[in-house]
């Protein structure tokens, strides 16, 4: 029989308060009722031997301690612990949260440079853990945003969304897959080699990503949104933008992402949800009876699915930066990550 090719595998949760996502962002005494879910979801994970990573905030971080949420994973390497950044959830507080400042993306450098400072000081003090994985709250990143990445160490983010813009920031234009970014331009493939941008799995079900979001964009605007064109492709199966994100889709369309993914040439799905949507009722926003059996069942379809046509290879996203780098090859032989 033909070897199977291969597939990188990663999994990353946001972890953070839950709160209703149509109401204020929450300013105090921030509930994190849904970290007793995590326990729980290492041990499915463990079972079908992924290994996750968990963005931790620094309101989830303060609840993880005290709970020793992750303690026995860490003991044990079946997880990678990494950054999250929610301004209005992490110290020094500057202004009243709003729509814009919610995005870590639109704060002044300097605002950005003393929350992750502080964030990072409790991994290292408290959890004894220093974070190489980063990605800021409500997505989106700078240049300025980056290089102080670097100068803390990081080397592996994913805050960069494809396809995806609103008025505050935008990710369009950025490529598909893995590549360093430019040092001048995060959303280009450059020469530094200090920090890798792994990003989060985004696409379509057809082949040609970037013919396919131009006819998408198209779609969502005026005229052809006000006869609900998006809907329209969306049921006949035409066209479908995809998000690999279990809280989100069903395992069917995630699996037809990995495999137009893995077409254009991506060695990687880097699958992600929400730890508040473990719970019941924990954003507003995925409100189906007991979520944690849903996101569950089909985080396990998509892996049974794709193991009928590929060898998937699990790893924590620092896993997979390092893995990236040593075998170079793996992304450059394919020019996928220079296409939009």
């Amino acid at each position: 029989m033909k070897n199977k090719p291969e597939l990188v595998f990663i999994l990353t949760v946001d972890t953070e308060e839950e709160w209703d996502w149509d109401g204020p962002f929450p300013e105090k005494d921030f509930s994190v009722k849904n970290l007793v879910q995590i326990p729980a979801f290492q041990s499915f994970c463990d079972e079908r031997g992924i290994r996750p990573c968990y963005f931790v905030d620094y309101a989830a971080a303060k609840g993880a301690i005290e709970n020793k949420v992750f303690e026995n994973a860490i003991k044990q390497n079946t997880c990678e612990l990494g950054a999250h950044l929610h301004p209005w959830a992490n110290p020094p507080y500057f202004d009243k949260p709003n729509e814009a400042n919610s995005h870590v993306v639109n704060l002044p450098i300097e605002q950005v440079e003393a929350k992750l400072d502080e964030l990072v000081s409790v991994f290292v003090t408290e959890f004894d853990y220093q974070p190489t994985s980063f990605r800021t709250g409500r997505w989106g990143i700078s240049e300025a945003i980056m290089q102080l990445l670097w100068s803390r160490g990081f080397t592996v983010d994913s805050s960069v969304y494809p396809y995806y813009s609103n008025e505050f920031f935008s990710c369009q234009g950025s490529p598909i897959g893995a590549y360093w970014p430019d040092a001048n331009n995060v959303l280009k493939a450059g020469e530094q080699r200090n920090i890798m941008e792994i990003q989060a799995s985004v696409g379509f079900n057809r082949k040609h990503f970037s013919v396919a979001n131009a006819v998408h964009q198209a779609a969502e605007s005026a005229p052809l949104k006000y006869v609900k064109t998006v809907s329209m492709l969306w049921h006949s199966n035409m066209l479908r933008k995809i998000y690999m994100s279990p809280e989100v889709m069903e395992a069917q369309d995630m699996v037809a992402l990995a495999r137009k993914m893995h077409e254009n040439g991506s060695p990687y799905i880097n699958m992600f949800f929400h730890s508040s949507n473990l719970i019941a009722n924990g954003t507003g926003f995925f409100n189906v009876e007991d979520p944690f059996t849903v996101i569950c069942s089909r985080i396990s379809e998509v892996i049974n699915l794709l193991s009928e046509d590929y060898t998937l290879n699990f790893m924590t996203l620092k896993e997979a930066q390092v893995y990236f780098s040593q075998n170079p090859t793996i992304l450059s032989t394919h020019d996928y990550c220079y296409k939009t």
